[in-house]
């Protein structure tokens, strides 16, 4: 049994929450000018010019790339030949977050009760998504998700008889209702399958995906280049100013499900599409 010291994963998380806040990733820079060659509204044009300078300037001064530093989302694959020790893992993850917000001065977003409305002062708790997997590794994705773009999710449990094009048409309805809410050019993860919750896990961790990488199921990545067409045929663009470019990428994932039931998740993620991934 190989050991990993929960002091180690805090030391990630902190980090990670930092860089995740003020470096946009290499994979989002180039989606970004890949839109801006593509786009010919000169508003569109003028926006993600603004998102290019932006992310360019919080990388250099270390500030974040948005005033919503995001809720804390981390998913972990364990090996199932690893044990964490020296501390309680749900509590070294939180304390990597308390640490992250706190030493990067950024925006604490969480409220400990979705009624009273309390801040917590530090983003913490974080929401902590875990799966049991070969191997003696601690794999750990974090990611930062804006309350904009999240406010604009949704999930649904379609008939089967509904198909691909209930799932298509599903998919672009919501873009259209959300129209420039979410903070367009969006990258639109959708989960398909599973249970009612399933289908909205498996939606956001296919944002977690190398941007615009294909789901490796033929039909699924069909059904990815569908929904990117259609999504940026609406005109939405940029901020929601008009334009070609509405989608960065559109990542599909899809689970078992029940013999009645069709469910299907939309989560959308904004231009500052941020996360980290580190393995121990």
């Amino acid at each position: 049994m190989r050991e990993i010291q929960a002091a180690d994963v805090t030391e990630a998380i902190t980090r990670m929450a930092r860089e995740a806040a003020c470096v946009l990733g290499d994979d989002e820079v180039a989606a970004l000018q890949r839109a801006l060659e593509m786009e010919e509204s000169p508003q569109g044009k003028s926006v993600l010019e603004q998102l290019l300078k932006n992310a360019q300037l919080a990388a250099s001064n270390e500030t974040p790339l948005c005033q919503d530093t995001g809720l804390a989302v981390v998913f972990l694959d364990l090996g199932q030949e690893a044990a964490v020790v020296g501390g309680d893992l749900a509590d070294a993850i939180n304390e990597g977050v308390r640490r992250g917000y706190r030493e990067g001065l950024l925006r604490a977003s969480m409220v400990t009760d979705p009624l009273l409305r309390e801040n917590s002062g530090d983003n913490t708790p974080a929401v902590i998504h875990t799966r049991v997997v070969p191997g003696d590794r601690l794999d750990i994705t974090f990611d930062a998700k804006g309350g904009g773009c999240e406010n604009m999710s949704v999930a649904k449990v379609l008939k089967p008889a509904d198909g691909i094009g209930g799932v298509a048409g599903f998919v672009v309805d919501r873009i259209v209702n959300s129209g420039g809410n979410p903070c367009p050019p969006l990258v639109v993860g959708v989960g398909v399958g599973g249970s009612f919750e399933r289908s909205a896990e498996l939606a956001k961790r296919s944002l977690m995906r190398p941007l615009g990488q294909p789901n490796p199921e033929a039909h699924l990545a069909d059904l990815e280049g569908l929904l990117m067409a259609r999504i940026n045929a609406t005109g939405i663009g940029p901020m929601g100013l008009g334009g070609r470019v509405t989608a960065l990428a559109v990542h599909v994932e899809a689970g078992a499900c029940h013999i009645a039931s069709l469910p299907v998740a939309v989560n959308l993620d904004c231009h500052s599409h941020r996360h980290r991934r580190t393995v121990l």
